[in-house]
């Protein structure tokens, strides 16, 4: 049986499972489980009931797309650059940037790129 992802929204090609990603990123608990309910509707196996362990064990509580997007700043990678290098859209980037900046309490990839460093989160 093929279990194929559908893409998010009309004309989006990003899968569900990355939708989810940047939904529990954003804390965006409502809409998470929404899309949880229909990827098990779909037959999808293996959906996360919500944030992962190394999610909520990361001290700034980032996800681990949110970590390897945060060392990526950090090396000065724009989001194109990083959307390249993790084969995402730039749009699902820009959702990742600003849900760490936001875990950060910072306004700038600067910024969140020196705390990264000061705090040992990368």
């Amino acid at each position: 049986m093929d279990h194929r992802i559908e893409p998010v929204f009309e004309g989006e090609d990003e899968p569900l499972p990355e939708a989810l990603d940047i939904l529990d990123g954003l804390e965006a608990a409502p809409a998470a489980a929404k899309l949880r309910r229909r990827l098990r509707q779909m037959g999808v196996q293996g959906v996360p009931r919500g944030p992962r362990k190394e999610t909520q064990s990361h001290p700034a509580g980032l996800t681990p797309r949110q970590v390897e997007v945060l060392e990526l700043v950090a090396k000065g990678m724009t989001n194109s650059d990083i959307a390249e290098h993790l084969f995402v859209s730039p749009k699902t980037v820009d959702h990742h940037v600003s849900a760490l900046l936001a875990k950060l309490g910072v306004s700038s990839r600067k910024e969140a790129a020196a705390i990264a460093r000061n705090q040992d989160l990368v």
